[in-house]
């Protein structure tokens, strides 16, 4: 059974900085792309970045270039979200993702087969 735990939100200051984890068991994801998307109040679900298990190849939504880093630590099966100089729009329920890798790396939500349950961040101003 496929497991994605998410961990690491909270309450941070604006210009401040946080990294959410993802905790992946169950499964092998050598062939799978991992995902963080978020999820702001009243809002839908968008596409934050993205890394293949195998090789590492990140992919950035543009409104997350710069601020944000993806990354994976293969013995630790854990995939990493970086956030800095975070700003209150940066407040949303941040999830991770797997997908089945493919040749573009795919934005919609439908492209992934598990969930985790989520992680809350928020920033104050």
């Amino acid at each position: 059974q496929v497991q994605l735990e998410e961990s690491g939100g909270g309450l941070v200051e604006a210009g401040g900085s946080l990294r959410v984890s993802c905790a992946a068991s169950g499964r092998t994801f050598s062939s799978y792309v991992m995902a963080w998307f978020r999820q702001a109040p009243g809002k839908e679900r968008e596409f934050v970045a993205a890394i293949r298990w195998s090789g590492g190849t990140t992919f950035y939504a543009n409104a997350a270039k710069g601020r944000f880093t993806i990354s994976r630590d293969t013995a630790k099966n854990t995939v990493y979200l970086q956030i800095d100089s975070l700003k209150p729009e940066d407040t949303a329920v941040y999830y991770c993702a797997a997908g089945r890798s493919t040749v573009f790396i795919r934005i919609n939500t439908g492209a992934y087969d598990y969930w985790g349950q989520g992680t809350r961040v928020t920033v104050s101003s």
